[in-house]
């Protein structure tokens, strides 16, 4: 549910001219063009120091209308105070980024609409080019953002907080300015309407119950903010899990999902990837999914070893795919044998497969596959992996816990993670 507030709506933007903003290091970045804000050039972050509210914000409502151009990295920070060089170490960032690849070797997952390093959005939602609406919602320990009216972080921070590695120590809900970000010269951005509504400092009540804070809760933000994507690609609703229920343990977890099997013209607005799970489709039907998933769970006909190796290897190089799911799945008779059955030649077979088709292997977090030796293997081969839980309902529908491990153990890093349309083109385009 979206947290809404009284008051009226206070532009922070006259639309002619900076007056109420203080630009940082390269000020002549910030430009007033047609009515908007425009970054354009290096870097640079225009803080709010206007009248309005003392240009000190604890609770708020903030809407932003952006437009972006191609592969602009951009920002809306909050609970900020004026820095006079480099990106701001108090406070949040709202990502903006819709095409930015990232710079050098580097490649950025984080998307528009992440609570950057805490909450990160890794599927693109909105295009170039074309004006959005960023909300952000702050009321005592809570922050919602959503793009065009469409909820995607609802984040409660634990006390005490959970700081991300990096410089941005005052990481934390406090109080502050707004500041928007020109990243880097070619990061272009408008902003037409930067208005605010102040809430009260002191609210009643707790508006929601503080998370657990584990070891898996501080993997998932860590892991998150050195850039590998936390998202589980293989959430089934089934067994009694609702895509509310969904959504809301996704966002309680801090990771994102890709539903797999539903229609996808219903699906189109929901804020998470699609995925198709079958064999037999079109190029049509597939492209409406952001990837195809194919396992080999349903192959209990096949009992000898060598013939499942050679049927998956078959199903690896003939079928439009884009992630092997519960890869080396052995059924109840076998998978006691795991061990003994999967030798270094069999996964050399279907580990081949897999990279000459850029195949991506799912770490399955139900069956607790593939094992480190098949992930180390893989890795060396250049494959690229992502995480799934292949969930039977709503009871087991985890948080990567053995990806995570998998991940430590395997010492992966971002380079070896797949994100749709990242590392090749999908399947449905590569194959007919």
């Amino acid at each position: 549910m979206l947290v809404g507030g009284a008051g009226d709506w206070i532009e922070l933007f006259d639309g002619r001219t900076l007056d109420g903003w203080r630009a940082s290091e390269n000020k002549t970045s910030w430009q007033v063009r047609d009515g908007a804000l425009a970054a354009d050039g290096p870097k640079s972050h225009l803080f709010y120091e206007g009248p309005v509210h003392g240009a000190d914000f604890r609770n708020f409502e903030l809407e932003v209308d952006v437009l972006t151009r191609a592969a602009c990295n951009s920002g809306v920070y909050f609970h900020t105070r004026y820095q006079e060089k480099d990106f701001p170490q108090k406070g949040f960032e709202v990502q903006i980024n819709n095409t930015a690849a990232g710079d050098g070797n580097y490649r950025e997952r984080k998307k528009t609409g992440s609570l950057y390093g805490l909450r990160n959005i890794y599927k693109q939602f909105q295009p170039d080019d074309q004006w959005f609406k960023i909300h952000v919602a702050v009321r005592a320990k809570r922050v919602q953002v959503s793009l065009n009216g469409m909820l995607v972080v609802d984040y409660v921070e634990p006390t005490p907080p959970v700081i991300p590695d990096g410089m941005e120590r005052e990481r934390f809900l406090d109080h502050g300015t707004f500041a928007l970000q020109c990243h880097n010269d070619g990061s272009r951005a408008l902003f037409r309407s930067v208005r605010v509504r102040p809430l009260p400092d002191e609210l009643p009540g707790s508006v929601d119950a503080a998370p657990t804070v584990d070891h898996v809760y501080r993997e998932v933000i860590n892991i998150g903010r050195h850039n590998v994507p936390m998202v589980d690609y293989h959430v089934n609703l089934r067994g009694g899990l609702t895509l509310e229920g969904a959504l809301q343990k996704s966002r309680r977890d801090g990771i994102e999902y890709g539903i797999v099997g539903t229609d996808a013209q219903s699906m189109q607005h929901q804020p998470v990837f699609l995925g198709l799970q079958g064999r037999a489709v079109s190029r049509r039907s597939a492209a409406l999914f952001d990837y195809i998933l194919s396992d080999s769970v349903g192959w209990t006909d096949e009992r000898d070893m060598d013939a499942r190796v050679a049927r998956a290897v078959d199903t690896l190089d003939r079928e439009p795919m884009d992630i092997w799911a519960s890869p080396t799945y052995l059924p109840p008779p076998l998978a006691k044998d795991y061990n003994t059955l999967w030798t270094e030649e069999r996964m050399k077979k279907v580990i081949d497969a897999a990279a000459r088709n850029q195949v991506a292997i799912e770490i399955n977090n139900r069956y607790r596959i593939p094992r480190a030796a098949f992930i180390r293997a893989a890795k060396a081969a250049g494959c690229k992996f992502c995480f799934g839980s292949d969930n039977a309902g709503a009871a087991d529908l985890g948080r990567c816990e053995y990806g995570i491990q998998m991940l430590n153990e395997c010492t992966l890093d971002w380079r070896d993670f797949f994100v749709p349309g990242a590392w090749t083109a999908r399947a449905a385009e590569r194959q007919g």
